[in-house]
This record gives structure tokens, sequence and C-alpha cells, in this order.
């Protein structure tokens, strides 16, 4: 190999990504020119020189290194980590400099051109259409089966990519990917099921080497977010072989025949296919950390030699160890501060930490590759201890976020009904089921679920009455619940089977302690029940063990009373706050279809059952003043009016019916609480005005939590509890107790 000392290398872009194949051209003592458009780009901060242009403006980078060749000779162009193909094989064509032809880095770098070519060379790739408008893409499924993935033709990073399941996604998908898309052309495929992994290769000299396979973490469906990846892969051997196989086919296909090709490719059920073949170096640290870390070997520094027409060197691994990248999320809101930064530099195993938000930024739940808030890179003898090295940065590494900051109704609502999918919740702007995606399972109700949409009916016929006046007052809504402080009447209503009723948005451990963890922070309780399955309790009651037993627990009223009692104890052993029983939850269907019996009992046998433990035990799912007068004669601590929302049995009237009546028989002489259609924090003040101590939400905390997890937990209480301040505050309610039925009008009886 000839001395490259002194040559001038042409590196397009200045970014992070860039800089450590700037950093070796460095080493190697060559002389370095970066381009790029940001005049304060980090790149520029090490290089000899700079050049600002934008990496994608193809005629002006030509024209600036015509410009430049004139005072200093350029022996070679190069990029890494950004999609800049077209220009650097336009600059390489112009200078007369190593590079592909102009027409193969735009095959390479349009992914409808790409998939023709491709097509066009008999490879294994999903069927596919080009879009340009709405209507393509509905034409397009005529011949193109669901599931799809629908992503601009023209960008990187996962930027607008995004999954379609059903029909009724496209048109949502379709403005998505429109957003991130530069020339407005987009392309529709078969979505392919199964491993991801990235390849990075070199091309020289009429030989293509593989130098390196990575496994590839992506998960937010239905976006494609890469939160890390794994070198060396753990693929088998002959799997391996067949990815080298098509990566080399794929590479010559796109007449990457001189250079660095970079592939995301699929391991299906059909056999190994091509993601997307890029003609540079893989972004995403692979290349410029874990490879090298991994193997010893200086992918960068083959890659330059190789643009400056000389022979890789080095190119056998010296080295066998295990590096991994993981992103770090910070979670969306106004980001505070960064916390233990340097302290996550010093964990042993820790090669590099990368932060890219900063102080003040606003952070949003990302739809890409480029949301992140920063990278991890880690290196190890074997996986497991690079994972266990990875949880040790997650417990060091803080990121503190107002979570209020951003977060919106609208955005809440968006990410849930992404989340829930077509099937399960649409999120409906008024949610009172009469427009339900899902009965049970899912989010509905039983039957044509009028019982579901009485419930907001019922509350519906009631208007507040403002009265002026007055003294002003500043309304207080704290309160106690069985002795227990609450900064807010509104607490969560027990919901479980997040997998059966909520199309696995997350586990039910998570959901679990998400929803406790959310309402003790914000000064309330939920509710937690023991589902239909028999072994679900044990996952609530660890979730209320982890918040020091701050929750209710809530047992179906099933017929095998050890069942109940093994509950009960446990709860105990766990220092739960309170417990109680469904007693509505007789034939709910989702224990018959367990053959799971649950049975109602007459007020003796309640009361035996009470008596076998020492906590508060509570009745919920009583509907009418006599059960309300048992419950009271039982001793019970609290009953919750309520039909289950609507899950149990059709035909029923709404809670905000039959509440009035009840507070009449026992209010003042036994904790009163009540759930069903609540909307808002003026519905919390009607069920307050009809007789309530206190009221249980169900499917808004659900939504809230799905869509927005803690912050959106905490917009929901911090909503309704101003809603109900200024219905308070209307009507001359100082306190809760002030709150009275004179305050409200039924629209039909007065």
């Amino acid at each position: 190999m000839k001395s490259v000392e002194g040559k001038t290398i042409l590196i397009i872009g200045g970014g992070l990504l860039q800089v450590p194949i700037i950093q070796t051209a460095k080493t190697m003592r060559l002389h370095t020119v970066v381009a790029d458009m940001n005049p304060s780009s980090i790149g520029f901060q090490i290089a000899d020189e700079a050049i600002v242009m934008s990496t994608k403006d193809v005629e002006g980078m030509v024209r600036e290194s015509k410009k430049f060749v004139q005072n200093t000779q350029i022996h070679g162009v190069i990029t890494a980590g950004t999609d800049a193909s077209m220009t650097v094989a336009a600059v390489a064509s112009a200078l007369q400099l190593p590079g592909i032809r102009f027409v193969d880095a735009e095959a390479a770098s349009n992914k409808v051109k790409m998939r023709q070519r491709l097509k066009e060379f008999g490879m294994p790739i999903p069927r596919f259409a080009a879009v340009w408008s709405l209507q393509d893409a509905k034409d397009a499924l005529d011949s193109l089966t669901f599931p799809l993935v629908m992503k601009p033709a023209d960008n990187m990073g996962a930027r607008g990519v995004i999954k379609v399941n059903h029909k009724d996604d496209l048109t949502n998908a379709f403005r998505h990917a429109k957003k991130f898309c530069p020339t407005g052309e987009l392309i529709l495929e078969e979505y392919m099921e199964g491993p991801e992994l990235s390849v990075d290769a070199l091309a020289f000299q009429g030989q293509i080497r593989m130098t390196g396979i990575a496994d590839r973490i992506i998960e937010r469906e239905p976006y494609f977010i890469e939160v890390g990846h794994n070198m060396p892969s753990a693929m088998p051997k002959e799997v391996l072989d067949e990815v080298e196989r098509v990566m080399a086919g794929g590479m010559r296909a796109l007449g990457i025949h001189l250079g660095a090709g970079k592939g995301d490719i699929k391991v299906t059920k059909e056999g190994v296919k091509i993601g997307e073949i890029a003609a540079r170096l893989s972004g995403g640290f692979m290349s410029a950390f874990t490879y090298p870390l991994s193997t010893g070997v200086n992918l960068n520094r083959a890659a330059l030699l190789i643009s400056l027409g000389e022979t890789p060197d080095n190119l056998d691994p010296v080295i066998s160890r295990v590096s991994i990248e993981r992103s770090l999320l910070s979670k969306p809101g106004k980001l505070v501060s960064i916390g233990g930064v340097e302290e996550t530099k010093k964990i042993d195993g820790v090669s590099e930490v990368f932060i890219q938000s900063k102080p003040g930024d606003i952070i949003k739940e990302p739809t890409n590759n480029i949301d992140k808030s920063g990278h991890v890179i880690i290196v190890a003898d074997n996986l497991k201890e690079a994972n266990l090295v990875f949880e040790k940065v997650k417990e060091t590494i803080r990121f503190e976020v107002d979570e209020q900051f951003s977060i919106t109704e609208k955005e809440i609502g968006d990410q849930a009904r992404i989340r829930f999918g077509k099937d399960i919740c649409w999120v409906c702007k008024q949610c009172d089921g009469s427009n339900c995606a899902s009965g049970i399972p899912g989010m509905g109700g039983v039957g044509r679920m009028d019982t579901f949409h009485d419930n907001s009916v019922a509350l519906s016929e009631y208007s507040i009455v403002p009265g002026y006046i007055r003294n002003h007052v500043f309304p207080e809504i704290q309160t106690q619940f069985l002795g227990y402080d609450l900064k807010t009447p509104i607490m969560a209503a027990p919901m479980t089977g997040v997998g059966t009723n909520m199309n696995f948005v997350m586990t039910d451990a998570d959901y679990a302690n998400l929803v406790v963890r959310s309402f003790v922070q914000n000064g309330s309780l939920a509710w937690l029940g023991d589902g239909a399955s028999p072994e679900k309790y044990k996952i609530m009651l660890e979730a209320l063990k982890k918040a020091s037993g701050k929750g209710i627990f809530i047992c179906k009223p099933r017929e095998d009373e050890s069942m109940l009692v093994d509950r009960f104890k446990q709860a105990e052993a766990d220092g739960v706050f309170a417990l109680g029983m469904d007693i509505d939850a007789v034939n709910f269907k989702t224990m018959v279809q367990k053959n799971l019996s649950s049975i109602t009992r007459p007020l003796e046998r309640l009361i035996k059952l009470k008596e076998k433990t020492k906590l508060p035990f509570i009745l919920k799912g009583v509907m009418n003043p006599e059960d309300a007068k048992l419950a009271l004669e039982g001793g019970f601590s609290a009953i919750v009016v309520s039909n289950h929302g609507g899950r149990v049995l059709d035909g029923m009237p709404g809670t905000a019916r039959v509440l009035p009546k009840i507070a009449e028989a026992v209010k003042g002489k036994i904790p009163l609480l009540v759930d069903g259609g609540i909307r808002s924090g003026m519905d919390v003040f009607k069920m307050l005005a009809l007789g309530a101590d206190a009221v249980l939400l169900g499917r808004p905390v659900a939504i809230s939590l799905v869509g927005g997890e803690e912050a959106g937990i905490r917009f929901l209480l911090q909503k309704y509890s101003e809603e109900l301040k200024q219905s308070m505050s209307v009507t001359g309610a100082k306190t809760l107790v002030d709150i009275k039925r004179t305050m409200l009008l039924h629209k039909l009886h007065g």
C-alpha cells in the first residue's frame, strides 16, 4: 500500500456520526476537508478546512468542490452515517475520483428505485408500490397484503416509516410519512415479519468483504425505533451465510462495486430478504464504535483507503468481544436537567456515552431513530454481561423532565389510538359507548352497550346551576377516604386484562405499576382488580407492595372461597391499604370464557368473608338502596355504586340515575363512591352533588396511561381537578361537603 499521508480527503457531513471518520482521517495524517451546512458543526471544529454547503445539495457541493480544487487537490471523497451517497458520487465523478456511478448511488438512496433495481436482478424483496397520492396507496391494496409499511422514498433514520395494519390506518400513515418526505414520493411495501440485522460491507478490486453483522433491536410499533444493536449477531451460521450472500447480491445489483455498503436485512420465514442497502458505512454507531470494539478492526480506515484508490489493510479481526449500543430515551416533556453522565462513563464496561438532548429541549415521544436523547456503547465478554452493564447505566443516568410541559390531550389520544389498534379502542371524542371499537374482550361493553351509553346519558341530563351573588370562594378539593388523605376525590377504578382487553399495549405488571405509582405521586389512590385469570392477582399485589401498599385490591366474587382467602392473606402480608369485592361481576364474560365460576352471596356469607381479613373491606357494584342498606348493616367499610362500566349486563340504568336514592339511604353513614361515564371534572362535580363522597375513573385512566403513561395520568388528574374547582367556584362550594344537590338542574324533571 502506498502512503496516503498528506493527501486530502473530502468528508461529506460534519455531524456527530461523522466525527469518528474525521478523527480516523486525522490519525492517518490526511488533510481533512469537511462539508456541512451547519457553520457550527462539530466536524468543523476538528477538520483542517471547512466547506459550508448542504450535504443534500448535489449541484452546490459539486460547484464548491470544483472551486476548492483550484487551489488544493482533493484525492478522495467519502461519507459515513448520513444519506449523502448521491453527493459523494457526483463529486467523485466531477473530480475524477474513485467512486460509484451517480445513477447507482441514486438507486441506493431512493427506496423506490432501489426496489425496482433489486427486483430486476431477482433479489429477495417484499412486494411494493410507488406512492405519490393517497389514491395511489389505496390502489396498491389490490396487489399488496396487510400488514404493510409506509415510508418516504428518500429519507433515512426511520423518519416517516410506519406500519399499516388495516385499511383504516392508511390515511394516517400516508400523512405521517409525507411529513418526512423531501420530494413527496413514498413507498408502500409488505411488512417482513422476523428479526432484523444490520450489515456493513466493503467493495474493492472486484470483491465484496463482509465486515460486520449485528442484531438490531426494533421497538415502538407502529414506528420502527432502533433502540440498540448487538455485535456480533447471535444468529446461526447458516443464516448468517445466507445474509452475506443476499447482501453481496444486493450490492452488485445496485452497482456498489467500490466503497462501503450498509444493509438492513430481514430474516423471515420465507427466507432472508433485503430491507434496504445504502452506499455508505452505517450510522447508528456500528461501523465507528461497536464493530471496532468487537473485532479490533478500524472500518473507517479501510473505507478511507478505498475512497483514495488504495487497497484496505488489516480487515481480519484481532479480538473477539461483544459490543452493544443502546439508546438513552428521556420521557416526553421539557428536559430540565441531565444527571449521572460522568458517573456513567466510569462504569466498568462503558466505552462511550453520547448525550444529544440538552436542558430546555422539548422531548417528544420518538417516532424515528433521530428522536433520542443519547446513546451508550458497552463492551463485555458476552451479551449477558453487556446487558447487565446497561442496567447499571439506566440506574445511573437521569433525565429530569417536566412531563406536563408539552403533553396535550390530543397527543395522549393519538398515541393511545395507535397503541390500542383498530379493533380495541378508537379513543372517541365522546367516550360513551355509542361508537365503540370493541366489546368484551376489549374496551367496550356487552350487548348493544346500552348500559355503557346510559352512564354518560344519565350524567348529561344534569346541568350545573351557578350562583354569583355571594362571597368569593377559593375551592379546596382535598378529602379523606378511610383515613387516607387525598389531594383530589378522583381515584382509578380497577381495570385488568391488559393483554385480553387492551391489545397487549404493555404487560399487566407494567400497567399495574404505572397506574399505582402515578396515582400515589399525584396524591390519590389506584384500585386494582384480580382479573379473570386465577394467578393474575399476584401481579397486582406485587405492584401494590412496591408502592408500600398504597392502593386498593378488589377481588372477583369467585365461588371458590379458598381462592379469596388466599388473596386476602397475601394482601395483608403485602401491606395493602384496603381490599374488597366487585359483587356485580357475576357471570362476567372473561371469567365464563375461562370456566371460572362467580356467584352472588347473601349478607351473612359476605360478612363471614369480610371477617377473614383485618383490612377495610369494600363492596363494589351496588345499584339499589336495599343493597346499600345491607352493606351498611353488615359493617362494610365503603360501597361503590357501579354497573361495571356496562360490562356485565346490558339494559341497566346509568349510575347517576340510581345514586341519589342510594345516597338518601346511606349518605353520611358509610363512605359512598361511584363510577360510570365520568368524563370531566364537571361530571365529578355532578356525582358529588348527587351524593357521592368520591369517584372512580376507568376508561379515561386506561386511555391516559396508554397514551401518555405517568405524564398522561398527571394531565388527566390535573385537568379533571381543575374543572372540578371551576365548577365549585361558579356554584359557591368552598369544600367538597359544600356541594349540594340543589346546585344541579335535571333537564327533564327540573
